[in-house]
């Protein structure tokens, strides 16, 4: 039999494109979102359609098969309906959960905490509570580079001490890492965090740089530079990140018996738990991307320079020689394609 797998934010631009590969492995799918209005909902729409979800199908809390894929499902739900996510483990006995539902966003959660909190914290706790009772072999987990906070050692490492968030939203995603020890220390549910770093690419989000700033200079506005353009960040494209995250699946953590009490390892355990980077490892100055950008529109962008914005960093740099180790991780896109094949998706999407 196939094995059984649950994937959470198939929505969403991460999920959206791991369902598009997993379909054409050995799995039976389902995938849940609560397609809330964070962002346009048409484009949330748009991907589900794309993986052959009908709009007009969906209900909460009822599976819908996928016109598309044969063993693809897919269900709108919150994470935070405690009854509703022990139900779909009770009833579906996944072998493997990828969680990459979250509420996403440094900046709003300046104006938005609550949301971070209900879906980032009771949220991830329902999903380990379903793995609890309803033991799975594997649960990868979203995290995020946010979590290294005030952190300015580079590159950024899983050894490193991450204590110092800047944003609400790495608290949450800190706290996660940490709900994920706890319980497999607990109940030995084999755990991975993975650590993503500025991932783009086709159908990504529109509130990251490289969306917001393609409608801004396609539109003849200008853009929002923060930080006066002193700016790094380590952008790593979508399918580099899916291959990724899909060799990962197969390979849950063991325990590690090198750790040491006396001198903790943050990345690994005693426990079947495993913190991953998952990043381009080569980070890229914000006014080289903007060219790249620049180059893709064959238009030149009027910049609005600003101060750094509360919650941001001012660089990230993912040292990726563990997932390397583990899955011969190895992204190979170079930004220039990889921008270029968002422009194209973007002018075929919105014309």
């Amino acid at each position: 039999m196939p094995s059984k797998i649950l994937i959470t934010g198939t929505a969403g631009f991460i999920g959206f494109h791991l369902v598009q590969k997993l379909v054409q492995q050995d799995y039976d799918i389902v995938g849940l979102d609560n397609i809330n209005d964070y962002y346009d909902v048409n484009l949330k729409y748009g991907r589900l359609q794309e993986t052959g979800i009908p709009r007009d199908k969906i209900e909460n809390g009822k599976l819908v098969d996928s016109e598309k894929y044969d063993r693809y499902r897919f269900v709108k739900m919150d994470l935070e309906d405690k009854d509703g996510i022990a139900s779909l483990f009770r009833k579906e006995k996944f072998d493997y959960v990828v969680h990459l539902a979250a509420q996403a966003g440094v900046r709003y959660s300046l104006v938005n905490p609550h949301a971070y909190i209900n879906s980032n914290i009771t949220g991830f706790l329902n999903i380990l509570e379903g793995c609890r009772h309803f033991p799975v072999q594997h649960l990868i987990y979203a995290s995020s580079s946010s979590v290294y906070g005030a952190n300015t050692k580079m590159p950024f490492s899983t050894k490193h001490n991450v204590d110092h968030p800047v944003s609400l939203y790495a608290a949450t995603k800190k706290a996660n890492e940490l709900m994920a020890h706890t319980y497999s220390s607990l109940y030995e549910i084999p755990a991975t965090g993975l650590r993503f770093f500025t991932v783009y690419g086709p159908w990504g989000r529109p509130d990251m740089a490289l969306f917001l700033f393609i409608k801004a200079i396609s539109g003849g506005r200008p853009i929002d530079v923060y930080n006066n353009g002193n700016m790094q960040r380590d952008f790593t494209y979508i399918d580099d990140i899916i291959g990724g995250v899909e060799r990962l699946i197969p390979k849950p953590p063991q325990p590690d018996p090198a750790w040491s009490s006396d001198d903790p390892d943050p990345e690994t355990s005693y426990a079947p738990y495993k913190i991953y980077n998952i990043g381009n490892n080569s980070p890229v100055k914000l006014m080289t991307f903007i060219q790249t950008i620049e180059n893709a529109l064959g238009k030149k962008a009027e910049l609005n320079l600003l101060p750094m914005q509360p919650g941001d960093v001012p660089a990230t740099y993912a040292e990726v020689n563990g997932l390397m180790d583990a899955v011969d991780f190895k992204p190979d896109t170079p930004i220039e394609e990889g921008v270029a094949k968002f422009v194209e998706w973007y002018k075929s999407h919105y014309g």
